[in-house]
């Protein structure tokens, strides 16, 4: 559904429910892990699950996935315990490497995050006004360097349900102009757009400028 910020305390609602019941708060960061935080989304909105699922970011980019938790947890799997894991890619050298080179990065930077937190502030705001500009109602969520502008005439977007009822058509639309600039986002709308270190202000100013150039064609639904 994009980038829908969770409601405060909702998070924290779902640790207590599966603490009270006794089952296990399992957090999906495959996106959000290293990219919000050096520890995630559960350490930006302070809530500890029982198990984490991490993506391709532990690769540096390269095809890996791994997940962990407690060691009550984890002493179940193979070879400790009866739980049978295994994959293609599990501990695949040149990814581990390359993961391990992208966190010495990270590690060696310690305001990389305020860096991209400003530079996606700046791009979320350049976006939001030049849609206010063209006249085209939009909602843009933005969490960290995670960001998903949404055409809609609601005042925001917080659940799929919102989420599901934009203007679906005319995000393609602005899609195909974007590129057709040289600017690739997500081809859906239900995507999250990312900002990377690699991105200087320069970088975001043009992604702004080619939003406007493509705002101008959006005047009316596709």
């Amino acid at each position: 559904m994009g980038v829908v910020p969770p409601a405060d305390g909702f998070l924290k609602s779902l640790r207590d429910i599966t603490g009270t019941h006794g089952a296990l708060l399992i957090f999906d960061e495959v996106m959000t892990g290293f990219r919000l935080s050096p520890g995630g989304a559960q350490a930006l909105y302070d809530v500890q699950p029982d198990i984490t699922t991490l993506g391709k970011i532990v690769g540096g980019g390269l095809p890996i996935g791994a997940y962990g938790g407690s060691r009550r947890i984890m002493s179940h799997v193979s070879p400790l315990g009866p739980v049978y894991q295994a994959g293609t890619l599990s501990g695949n050298p040149i990814a581990v490497a390359a993961g391990l080179a992208t966190l010495k990065i990270l590690n060696a930077e310690p305001g990389i995050y305020t860096r991209l937190d400003r530079a996606a502030a700046r791009l979320a705001a350049g976006v939001t006004t030049a849609c206010a500009d063209a006249g085209i109602p939009s909602v843009c969520n933005r969490v960290g360097s995670m960001m998903t502008l949404f055409f809609s005439v609601q005042k925001e977007i917080a659940s799929y349900r919102d989420a599901a009822t934009c203007d679906t058509r005319r995000y393609a639309r602005f899609f195909h102009a974007m590129l057709d600039a040289g600017v690739y986002l997500p081809p859906s709308q239900f995507e999250a757009w990312f900002v990377s270190a690699a991105h200087a202000d320069k970088d975001i100013d043009l992604t702004v400028s080619c939003c406007r150039n493509a705002l101008d064609t959006l005047q009316e639904p596709g």
